[in-house]
């Protein structure tokens, strides 16, 4: 495994906004705005992560997990267009399949002996945790902003609805009945 650079760092830390993410989607009951805008951010990240494991290789080999990035592109793909064409089902499947799938590379990545990831939970253990503690803030600060902003929305959505009704009725009192 090469030493750590950017794309290695900007892949882990991908990586670990997917992880968490994933449960986020998957439990939230709500399939509404703030679904849609944390799965576009999901899907982003998920492709990098795919995608940047092909520049990531141990002894100028791939390995079984650029299969599984593969794999994992072709079901986000059509986990996407399953959403596009409201087929809920093959939407959900594909998405928890490909979540399923990154977790197990992340146990991968994280558990076996000489990969960058474990050398650095073994070297500078502080950085590994402010770096996840970051990615988890981030997940965090997201959520809460869309949420905020649903909020307002909702609110914003019904003055508008009770502004020309308030003045269809003002005009019409004004006018009085002819």
């Amino acid at each position: 495994m090469e030493p750590w650079n950017v794309l290695l760092a900007s892949h882990v830390i991908a990586a670990l906004f997917v992880i968490a993410i994933g449960p986020v989607q998957i439990l939230r009951r709500s399939r509404d705005r703030i679904h849609r805008t944390m799965g576009h951010l999901w899907v982003a990240a998920m492709y990098y992560v795919c995608f940047s494991s092909f520049w990531i290789v141990s002894d100028g080999h791939f390995s079984w997990l650029h299969g599984l990035s593969a794999f994992t592109i072709v079901t986000v793909t059509l986990g996407l267009i399953s959403a596009v064409r409201r087929n809920i089902p093959a939407h959900r499947g594909n998405m928890i399949g490909s979540y399923i799938g990154i977790a197990v590379a992340f146990g991968f990545a994280v558990s076996v002996p000489g990969r960058a990831i474990p050398r650095l939970l073994a070297e500078d253990l502080p950085t590994a945790l402010y770096i996840a503690a970051l990615v988890a803030l981030s997940v965090a600060v997201v959520f809460i902003s869309l949420r905020r902003g649903e909020g307002r929305r909702i609110q914003h959505a019904g003055r508008r609805v009770d502004q020309p009704a308030a003045a269809a009725s003002s005009a019409g009192a004004v006018a009085g009945p002819q």
